[in-house]
């Protein structure tokens, strides 16, 4: 069992632009902790990551100072994206390179497949790594994480992509976990429900300072308490400078009688001439304390706040508008390679009306994606309404070498550039990751750039894969405000229960046998409410 793992005094400093993401990090994790690491999009959380697990993992593009003290542990880490050379295997020999595989039996196997919701068969399977479901690929790695029973669990989004049923699984095993736990999600109800320590990264000054704050409580009440000291601070801060004002304006006064009186005073009074100046050399000495004071005033707090942006601001579709009107007797599996297309469900039909905002859940290898693909292709040929898509990978629109200003210009003019800009710096970009190519990007500066994209073009339609799930919790109740106010209609594949309660006015679970109709927690507690 894991004793302890220690960092001290840790700087990390990102070679290319000097950027410092953490500056004199200390840390100590015991058994029992379950820390969640928060910080906005880019602010080098999976950077901050990989150095606990291998510090040689970031040699490339960082500068590092510290100490690392886990000997004799067994760290267990989850990337937040499965490693290039892994897709092209097979599932069966993607499991073949933990060696605690061959030790596993059969009945152990099957235990842990079960917990995962998987088949029994699955870690025997001929299909490729790359060709599973976001959330399969999660579970896969998940998987051959706990069969080397490591001693600290380093977790980066390991609830991206996968299903409710699965969350729920995650949740618990975060809990009950005995080794210590530090990981990054951007599901803020596991963090609420999990979390017993918050470290919170910030970039502050256009992300030219770095402060990391820690804390030894749950997340719900880091943000309440948090929000108090901020309110608390600014207040107290903007109370000083109001007294600041009235004293200088109280001072100037003074100030400018003495000086009249002293341009007034005659040669026959030298006397008064005497006083006159004792009197501007008390006031001169009252200024200086007045400086030395405000040298220690409170400071207005410095925090870095959430993104800002605004959404289809002049969309105005008619609440009866039939936006959708899909039926689809089967839902087959993509083609892939030799492999036969499987049957995923049957008997399919959905309606959206003007207004209407829908999420289609389901079962981690549901086809949810699939389903999705074929609406957006029907929404986005129609002239009558204007359709933009989100895929779930942000690669399928974005190339890898343009930049976030290349891709949302259409006409490359000074003024749309500079407009563009300016969008960009609302939502936290500073100008050397505007001129950055996309492949340098973390995940949610990409879903960044494809909501300014679907805000720019004026569409009236949003098709959205898993849009909120690479945005941190201090974003995410931003992103989901905004989509509640849309306008427009929404079509929409989650897993994210907050986007669900807060967001969606109707919820449908792709099974088998078609899509059926799902109360919200919300609903449900409405209609109890009124029985």
């Amino acid at each position: 069992m894991l004793q302890m793992l220690q960092i001290k005094q840790l700087t990390i400093t990102h070679k290319k632009d000097l950027r410092v993401i953490v500056k004199d990090f200390s840390l100590v994790l015991n058994p029992g902790d379950k820390a969640v690491l928060i910080g906005e999009e880019g602010n080098g959380k999976s950077t901050l990551l990989k150095w606990i697990y291998n510090p040689e993992l970031i040699e490339g593009y960082t500068e590092t100072q510290g100490e690392r003290i886990c000997t004799g542990e067994h760290p267990g880490y989850l990337p937040q994206e499965l490693p290039a050379e892994e897709k092209e295997k097979t599932v069966y020999e993607y499991f073949c390179g933990e060696d605690a595989f061959g030790l596993q039996t059969p009945r152990e196997l099957t235990h842990l497949a079960g917990q995962l919701k998987l088949p029994p068969d699955f870690f025997y399977r001929d299909q490729k790594m790359d060709t599973l479901s976001g959330g399969e690929k999660v579970k896969a790695q998940m998987a051959r994480l706990l069969m080397a029973r490591p001693t600290i669990l380093l977790l980066d989004e390991p609830s991206n992509d996968i299903d409710i049923e699965t969350l729920e699984w995650l949740e618990k095993l975060i809990m009950e976990a005995l080794q210590p736990v530090l990981f990054i999600s951007h599901d803020e109800m596991l963090i609420e429900r999990t979390a017993n320590m918050v470290i919170h990264i910030e970039q502050l000054k256009r992300k030219t300072e770095s402060r990391c704050s820690i804390a030894k409580t749950g997340y719900r009440q880091y943000a309440k308490n948090r929000a108090e000291q901020l309110a608390s601070q600014e207040q107290r801060a903007l109370g000083e400078r109001r007294e600041e004002k009235k004293r200088q304006e109280k001072f100037r006064r003074i100030e400018q009688a003495v000086n009249h009186d002293l341009n007034s005073m005659t040669r026959q009074n030298p006397h008064g001439g005497y006083l006159l100046k004792k009197k501007m050399k008390a006031v001169k000495s009252l200024e200086k304390r007045y400086e030395r004071e405000a040298l220690d005033r409170t400071e207005i707090p410095e925090t870095e706040d959430a993104i800002f942006f605004k959404l289809g601001e002049a969309v105005k579709m008619p609440a009866g508008k039939t936006v959708l009107e899909f039926s689809l007797d089967r839902l087959l599996t993509p083609v892939s390679g030799e492999e036969e297309p499987r049957l995923l469900a049957e008997h399919l039909f959905l309606r959206i009306k003007g207004g209407e905002r829908v999420c289609i859940t389901g079962k981690n290898g549901a086809g949810k994606t699939t389903l999705l693909k074929q609406m957006a292709e029907q929404l986005l040929s129609r002239t009558d309404v204007r359709a933009c898509y989100m895929p779930q990978n942000y690669e399928d629109l974005l190339e890898p070498d343009r930049t976030p200003v290349d891709f949302l210009s259409e006409t490359g003019d000074k003024e749309e550039t500079t407009r563009i800009r300016t969008y960009l710096g609302s939502m936290k970009y500073t100008v050397d990751e505007m001129n950055a190519p996309m492949s340098e990007l973390s995940g949610g500066q990409k879903a960044k750039v494809l909501l300014l994209k679907m805000s720019l073009s004026g569409a009236d339609v949003l098709i959205l894969d898993e849009p909120t799930r690479n945005f941190s919790p201090l974003s995410g109740p931003v992103i989901r405000a905004i989509l509640r106010q849309y306008r427009g209609a929404i079509l929409s594949i989650s897993h994210d229960r907050k986007y669900i309660e807060e967001v969606c006015t109707a919820v449908y679970q792709l099974t088998p046998g078609g899509l059926v109709r799902m109360e919200t927690e919300k609903q449900q507690c409405d209609r109890n409410g009124q029985d």
